[in-house]
């Protein structure tokens, strides 16, 4: 019984340590974290549709002062800044400032709207984590 627990923790430690080495940086590689997150940015749960998974990622552009106007999203959704000042706000007031090379989990199921906040464009790019067929934005109906 000895024998195979250390075998256990032995291979354990393998697998691990050569994850590790896939991860470490070099002088012609860098890898930096973006973004590790648990929750979405207004601290609910991160969630994982049902069905047949499907990732669409798209770069998305606003004009100086142009906003996206309300709306929601039923799956998760990850955005990075890459250049530019954007604040997402929620209907609560709560508010998310985010500039070039800052990224955030998107809030999920939750009302908001992004503004871009600065004299450049923004440009971001985000990834929807759905399923096949699902809708990653519901526009919110004006009030």
């Amino acid at each position: 019984m000895k024998v195979a627990n250390y075998f256990c923790i032995v291979a354990w430690v393998l697998v691990c340590q050569s994850t590790a080495f896939a991860l470490e940086t070099s002088a012609a590689v860098q890898a930096s974290v973006i973004l590790k997150a648990d929750t979405s940015w207004d601290g609910k749960p991160i969630i994982y549709p049902e069905g047949k998974p499907e990732i669409t990622g798209f770069i998305i552009e606003i004009a100086p002062g142009g906003e996206t106007g309300w709306h929601s999203h039923p799956v998760s959704s990850f955005g990075l800044v890459l250049e530019g000042e954007l604040e997402v706000q929620l209907k609560s007031g709560a508010l998310k400032r985010l500039k070039a090379g800052e990224a955030l989990a998107e809030v999920i199921n939750t009302p908001h709207n992004g503004r871009n906040s600065g004299s450049v464009p923004v440009k971001l790019v985000v990834f929807y984590a759905g399923a096949v067929g699902q809708k990653l934005t519901v526009k919110e109906r004006a009030e």
